[in-house]
């Protein structure tokens, strides 16, 4: 591993983190008159600009934050960054979305750009796998977790299908870690909520 792939590989970090941390669901929501950090759930992503703004903002940053996590793989794959390694660079973009430079460090759940991120990975097992998360998600939508339980169908299935066809499987394994993290950081984050929401009622 030479000096110049090195450095290429901190770059498409860095780069990945700035493409993560465009704070598209921030300045939609502002455009509208909403600070979507003091409404809803205080996440800046799609779901809750739907909910907190409305539909035609949510689809556009749906679109945005899907955007971010594809551009970050194809930079790094355009500076030389492929294989197991390109997920550094996802990560980062993910870690982006999570804490904001823009925003004060704060962010969304990033449920999106992992999206984009799949799509820049994987392709057409992504989209397949994303269909098979939302039909999970729509017949779950009343149980507990229902997030969980898509984004592990999802997650299965680009797994099964790479197995099947017998690419890209080290990066579908691997790509796994970045499922985690990002179910981790958002239980978290729900738990956290849901504590401060009873204090206030408990003062």
């Amino acid at each position: 591993m030479d000096f110049e792939y090195v450095l290429a590989f901190l770059l498409a970090c860095l780069v990945s983190y700035i493409f993560g941390a465009l704070p598209f669901a921030d300045k939609i929501s502002k455009r509208k008159g909403v600070d979507i950090f003091q409404i809803g759930t205080g996440l800046a992503g799609a779901s809750n600009v739907l909910k907190s703004v409305g539909k035609g903002s949510a689809l556009i940053v749906l679109v945005f934050d899907i955007a971010k996590g594809a551009l970050a793989i194809s930079v790094a794959n355009a500076m030389g960054i492929d294989g197991v390694l390109v997920l550094v660079p996802a990560a980062f973009a993910i870690f982006g979305h999570w804490n904001s430079i823009f925003t004060g460090f704060k962010g969304g759940d990033g449920m999106a750009i992992m999206g984009g991120l799949a799509i820049a990975l994987f392709g057409t097992v992504a989209i397949i796998a994303m269909l098979s998360a939302g039909m999970v998600s729509l017949l779950a939508q009343r149980l507990p977790f229902s997030s969980l339980t898509s984004i592990i169908a999802g997650y299965t299935t680009i797994v099964l299908v790479c197995l099947y066809l017998g690419d890209k499987v080290d990066i579908a394994v691997w790509f796994g870690a970045i499922c985690l993290l990002v179910l981790f950081h958002a239980l978290v984050g729900h738990s956290r909520r849901n504590r401060s929401v009873l204090s206030e009622i408990d003062a």
